[in-house]
């Protein structure tokens, strides 16, 4: 099994990309989003490698973190996603931006990806609400915060403000993050008016 590429890019296509290493060129299929920032050719490369053994085939999927690669594998656990999607999902989501969405109960942002109907992005909310917070990255500071909200669980001042945030036009995420800050700034315990003006500064940074 190969589990990681170290050489230099020899081609990018439309959704792979050609890692030469020592001489042998490997076809790696990436997300967009992963292939917008991986180089150029002859830039020197290292990707984390998925490898799908089949009967009558063998293809490798690359990513520039290995953080990445596990959400590749968690996709495929929601019935109704295979590699193509979730490769999709990673191209319009990075993984912060996915465990937030699936925190906040968020079935818009995740079907924007192309292939991704209501149905599979109800799925993948759904499923992976509990695995989310694991794969979070640089989202883990807020996660808690965000599935309370995504549950319905989250208090009234907190749900008001992030309300209120996202009718001024903020994304609800962006909302969760500005109040989540000013709950960290300001302390537990205040209500909804000082929650959106800490929240407003927040924002304007």
């Amino acid at each position: 099994m190969i589990g990681k590429l170290k050489g230099t890019i020899d081609e990018i296509g439309d959704d792979h990309v050609v890692v030469d290493v020592h001489g042998v060129g490997y076809v790696a299929h990436c997300s967009s989003r992963t292939l917008s920032k991986i180089g150029s050719p002859g830039e020197a490369v290292v990707l984390f490698i998925e490898t799908y053994v089949r009967e009558d085939q063998l293809r490798l999927f690359g990513f520039l973190s290995a953080l990445e690669r596990e959400w590749f594998r968690l996709l495929q656990s929601v019935q109704g996603v295979g590699s193509k999607v979730a490769l999709a999902v990673l191209s319009v989501l990075t993984p912060g931006e996915l465990a937030n969405a699936i925190a906040l109960q968020d079935k818009t942002s995740v079907s924007r990806a192309p292939g991704v109907g209501p149905k599979v992005a109800v799925r993948i909310v759904t499923e992976l609400k509990n695995k989310a917070p694991a794969f979070a990255g640089e989202a883990a500071a807020n996660i808690g915060l965000k599935q309370e909200l995504g549950e319905g669980v989250a208090s009234a001042p907190v749900s008001d403000a992030v309300s209120a945030l996202s009718n001024l036009g903020y994304s609800r995420d962006q909302a969760a993050n500005a109040v989540a800050a000013a709950l960290k700034n300001g302390g537990e315990g205040l209500d909804s008016a000082k929650l959106i003006r800490l929240g407003l500064k927040e924002l304007a940074r």
